[in-house]
């Protein structure tokens, strides 16, 4: 992953503001045990694979004519199904739907962003925030944390009020450290705002028992977002499909910056396949959180710690060379993310197979460095 050069060495004439950043992407490199995208390791079941031949072979016969431009039976079955899940009344007209939650991030900031406007993110949270927010010339402010990576309340709310973004991203769970983000700050954040507020609730189905989703703040706060994937939980990460919940009327406003026919037949078709297989795909996702727990509870005994997990990853660290780790790890068939957080790195909870492995590497590159670090001591 390289830097994009300046104007004068490639003669382009770029924007200052994304000269020397470099793209988005996780490290792909080959390792047995991949457990740096947070993906949903458990395969398809084959029911829906058989269906899902079915859908995209009936789409197939009308790719000579464009989609439907607005989606409209897949919007449906999304509102349905965010209304089960939440217990929530959710229209169809409420929900939007995208290539992808970034997409649908994208086309929030290219109707609530742009020139001579600002988003403000939470940082250290989800790195695509500031990144799409450059794209789409939107200013970027980092918002305070804790040390403990959790957010204050009062502090978020005194720096929304100073900056006064147009855009405030709350990730919950968020990533890369993991942990929810209390509902009564994101209604406080709501109301010092008269910006939109984007919820971005990639990870929500792994949230711990007891854990409420924003989406039952949606009724009466017309400036709420929120937005899901279908990449994690539903484990349809190829498939590439994001959607969000919000006020009707956010929903006409993205209709005005999106690009005609954005979602293809086949994308929708796929997508109201998997809807109609939600509890077969769903059913992985308490196999995902045990494995999460297991981490967590062994790291105590090899000397290290972790954030509160409430998606399918945990940020582990009580690291003094993290980077020399992630190698290390890497030399025993073990790829995780370094997200560039001094001491931590970050673990998808994956199969009880590939935990295992995750867990032995570690120890045994745990008490690699203890060798080292006791015969450098004087």
């Amino acid at each position: 992953m390289g830097t994009v050069p300046p104007e004068g060495s490639a003669g382009l004439p770029l924007r200052p503001e994304l000269r020397g950043r470099s793209p988005y992407g996780a490290p792909q490199v080959p390792a047995r045990h991949r457990l740096n995208t947070n993906e949903n390791p458990h395969p398809l079941p084959a029911e829906l694979l058989a269906d899902l031949g079915a859908a995209l072979g009936h789409a197939a016969v009308d790719l000579n004519r464009y989609p439907d431009r607005d989606a409209t039976a897949l919007r449906t079955e999304l509102a349905a199904y965010l209304s089960r899940s939440s217990r929530e009344h959710i229209r169809a007209t409420q929900v939007w739907a995208a290539n992808g939650s970034n997409e649908v991030l994208q086309q929030i900031l290219q109707a609530f962003g742009g020139g001579g406007r600002t988003a403000l993110g939470f940082t250290p949270s989800y790195s695509m925030h500031p990144i799409i927010s450059a794209g789409t010339g939107t200013g970027w402010v980092d918002g305070h944390r804790r040390e403990d990576f959790t957010i204050d309340p009062a502090a978020a709310v005194a720096q929304v009020r100073e900056v006064r973004p147009d855009v405030v991203f709350v990730t919950s769970p968020n990533n890369p450290t993991g942990t929810a983000v209390a509902l009564s700050t994101i209604t406080d954040i709501y109301d010092a705002t008269t910006g939109v507020v984007v919820v971005d609730e990639a990870y929500a189905e792994f949230a711990r028992a007891g854990t409420p989703s924003a989406l039952t703040l949606l009724p009466g706060r017309p400036r709420l977002i929120v937005s899901r994937t279908m990449s994690k939980a539903f484990g349809m990460a190829g498939l590439r499909l994001g959607y969000l919940a919000a006020d009707a009327a956010v929903v006409d406003a993205l209709q005005l910056v999106r690009l005609p026919y954005h979602l293809s037949s086949l994308t929708q078709a796929a997508a109201r396949t998997a809807l109609a297989h939600t509890d077969a795909l769903l059913a992985t996702v308490d196999a995902v959180k045990a494995q999460r727990d297991r981490i967590v509870a062994a790291l105590p005994g090899l000397g290290l710690t972790s954030v509160p997990s409430d998606a399918n990853f945990v940020l582990f660290g009580g690291f003094a060379d993290a980077p020399s780790v992630w190698k290390a790890l890497l030399d025993h068939d073990v790829l995780v993310r370094d997200v560039g957080l001094p001491g931590w790195l970050r673990v998808t909870a994956g199969t009880a197979q590939e935990t295992d492995a995750f867990l032995t590497a570690l120890g045994e590159v745990v008490r690699e460095t203890s060798a080292d670090e006791g015969e450098s001591a004087p």
